[in-house]
């Protein structure tokens, strides 16, 4: 017989532990009887999150890092971000894997399961899995549709990249400043930077980032890494002490339309990753937040999860980065030159009205956006 459950949630990663751990924070779900299914134990540090919030937060106990300063730097600019009321903070995913995991195992109804889940049976409320059969009354499925790459109506953009944790035998880092953006050293005809986040003044994550319609060789990641350190760093002799990489969909496909009556599709498979950026962490915390009241106030999980006005804004800026991608340079420059930290921030989590939209707009004008703007608008 399958075990049965009230809620499944399928994948502990970002998304499901989130979910799980606001259930399990919550006295409405106390007598929920809850699993996680994932093939992984979910015990290395395979990527970094960042996030910039007001004052304190609920992870603040397990963050790596945090900055009040910034700073974006292109061959027209160099900005400095004063970030306040905000920070931006760091945050290893195996740190936050520990911490949720360590939360939810003394709660008798929360089961943690190793188990590839191949399919749902709507019908029966079935999941099957490779190991063993689970229903429930409701399923949280983070698995993504790879359709999405055949699907000609949408735009995508990857965001590749790899990063390095590096020493250096000298002090070479401000460690009060991150930086959001350095195009100095840039892949041709490409929107590429390097991403850099100061731990102390003898190590940092170096990120070399592209946001483009294509991958590229890792390699290539190696190569322009090395050229940053040594040409815009001046550093010759350092120990790489640590790497990771990664390919985040930035896209306007409607990965939530997967959603169901029993199915809801979360993470990156129910588009929550903020599709002009690639960012999701907090956006995947204020997504739970609603799903979660949707619950207790007897709605549909996924009511209103979605914000048309700026998944319309983002399918803009997508369709300039994919039929001119060398024009990103230019596009990020004008963003951020021409908007606060603070307006910027409160934009991309979508707490914008439509007067602070358009002046963001406004401010990106260009002939290829007008393009792209009467593109996605008819």
């Amino acid at each position: 017989m399958p075990q049965k459950f009230d809620y499944i949630i399928i994948g502990s990663g970002l998304a499901g532990l989130q979910l799980a751990y606001t259930f399990g924070q919550d006295p409405f779900f106390k007598k929920s009887k809850i699993a996680i299914i994932d093939p992984s134990k979910k015990e290395t540090n395979d990527k970094t999150w960042c996030y910039w919030e007001k004052g304190a937060g609920k992870w603040d106990e397990i963050i790596t890092s945090s900055w009040n300063q910034g700073k974006f730097i292109s061959t027209e600019a160099n900005i400095n971000l004063n970030l306040d009321p905000y920070s931006y903070k760091m945050l290893r995913s195996l740190d936050f894997y520990n911490f949720v995991k360590a939360v939810l195992k003394d709660k008798s109804n929360f089961h943690f399961i190793l188990d590839q889940i191949e399919e749902i049976d709507e019908k029966n409320s079935i999941a099957l899995g490779k190991k063993e059969n689970y229903t429930a009354t409701h399923f949280f499925d983070s698995r993504i549709n790879s359709g999405y790459l055949e699907d000609s109506g949408s735009t995508k953009i990857f965001q590749h990249f790899k990063g390095w944790h590096i020493k250096t035998s000298s002090p070479v880092f401000d460690k009060s400043t991150f930086t959001m953006m350095d195009f100095r050293i840039k892949f041709p005809d490409s929107t590429s930077f390097t991403y850099v986040l100061p731990l102390n003044d003898c190590e940092a994550l170096l990120e070399y980032t592209f946001f483009t319609p294509f991958l590229t060789e890792e390699s290539i990641y190696d190569t322009y890494l090395k050229s940053y350190i040594k040409d815009i760093l001046n550093v010759e002799e350092y120990e790489i002490i640590g790497t990771e990489k990664g390919v985040i969909p930035m896209t306007d496909y409607d990965f939530h339309e997967a959603s169901s009556p029993k199915v809801t599709k979360i993470g990156t498979a129910g588009s929550w990753v903020k599709g002009s950026t690639g960012y999701s962490f907090k956006h995947t915390e204020k997504k739970i937040a609603q799903l979660i009241e949707n619950i207790k106030t007897g709605k549909d999980p996924k009511k209103g999860l979605m914000n048309a006005r700026s998944r319309w804004y983002d399918a803009i800026f997508l369709d300039v980065l994919n039929r001119n991608n060398e024009h990103g340079e230019q596009l990020f420059t004008k963003f951020y030159s021409k908007n606060t930290p603070q307006e910027i921030f409160k934009y991309l989590d979508e707490e914008t009205n439509l007067t602070e939209e358009l002046k963001i707009m406004f401010s990106l004008y260009d002939s290829q956006f007008v393009r792209s703007f009467f593109r996605k608008l008819f």
